[in-house]
């Protein structure tokens, strides 16, 4: 009877391990869902259904994108971390959520440990946009106003603790100036709050104000990193422009759960490779500020880890932190 038990337990890991190999040779056999853990027409947003399309074509299955928004990305990371990891649930991973939230939140719903790193999407400045009537052309401009009126200036963000929320803070530290922070629930949200004079500025994702920079609703005045951008050859950077040093850039990439098989990994970063050398969806990245990046988990992983170093002295020096 022992033997007979001990054979049977034997035979319960061996169909295990078969089960589970046949699930990985077999992927994807039905639909993968993407979220994005942001409102729909926010840079994230952007950039997913952008690359969404190709990339299911290159994986040999649809995709579903699935907005998850709230807490600067967290509530979305969360439900991404503890999804199944089986590579049939994947997450976009934002710079804001996953280099400053852990040192913004007290308490944080999910450990960067929670993911596997799939591939690194692509990097892009944000745009310094002010309302088009809002007497600002550049810089020096706001520099001068904020100083002359500290407080009345207010400049939204796609939510509390956000990149876009950062790079106003760090400005206001390296500036010395006052301005009022207006946090929204995204992207989109906020773009809309500074075409309609709600606030007078936001340092935005280029793929959430570039429409309005051509209608001429906004005026962009400035660039977040210091070497600018070959999507916007005419608009200087913030650290030549009054405010040396000054230097943010977002990145964006893709995130399974903790736990998904190499092999699964393996061939949802191949069909990303794939999907960012593609010359067409380069180019409508590059349209919206956005330089396709690429490369293996572990390139991802790196940069993550190093992005985490660089945010946390920053987020300590600005004093921000939210409960």
């Amino acid at each position: 009877m022992k033997r007979f038990l001990i054979g049977i337990q034997f035979a319960l890991i061996w169909l295990g391990f078969a089960s589970n190999a046949w699930a990985v040779d077999k992927f994807p056999d039905h639909p993968v869902r993407w979220i994005v853990p942001w409102p729909p027409g926010g840079g994230a947003d952007v950039v997913a259904r952008i690359v969404a399309g190709k990339f299911a074509e290159n994986l040999g299955t649809s995709v579903v994108v699935e907005n998850r928004p709230g807490a600067a990305g967290n509530i979305g990371a969360y439900a991404g971390a503890h999804a199944q990891p089986d590579g049939y649930t994947i997450t976009f991973a934002y710079s804001g959520t996953h280099s400053i939230n852990p040192w913004l939140y007290k308490e944080m719903p999910f450990k960067e440990s929670d993911f596997t790193p799939v591939v690194f999407l692509a990097s892009v400045p944000a745009l310094l946009v002010v309302n088009s009537q809002v007497p600002i052309n550049n810089v020096q401009d706001l520099i001068a106003l904020a100083k002359k009126e500290p407080g009345r200036l207010k400049f939204g963000s796609s939510g509390d603790g956000s990149m876009s929320h950062l790079a106003g803070e760090l400005f206001q530290s390296m500036a010395n100036v006052r301005m009022l922070h207006i946090p929204y629930k995204g992207g989109g949200p906020s773009a809309v709050a500074v075409m309609a004079g709600e606030v007078d500025m936001v340092f935005a994702e280029p793929a959430t104000v570039i429409s309005a920079v051509k209608s001429g609703k906004v005026r962009a005045i400035a660039l977040t990193n210091k070497r600018g951008s070959v999507s916007f050859p005419g608009v200087p950077s913030i650290d030549g422009s009054g405010v040396p040093g000054y230097d943010v850039t977002s990145w964006n990439g893709v995130l399974a759960p903790a736990g998904t098989p190499a092999p699964i990994v393996a061939k949802l970063n191949a069909a990303f490779n794939k999907t960012l050398a593609d010359p067409e969806i380069k180019q409508r990245l590059l349209l919206q500020g956005y330089e396709a990046v690429g490369g293996k988990p572990e390139d991802f992983s790196r940069h993550i880890d190093s992005e985490l170093a660089k945010w946390g002295p920053v987020v300590k020096k600005v004093g921000l932190q939210i409960n």
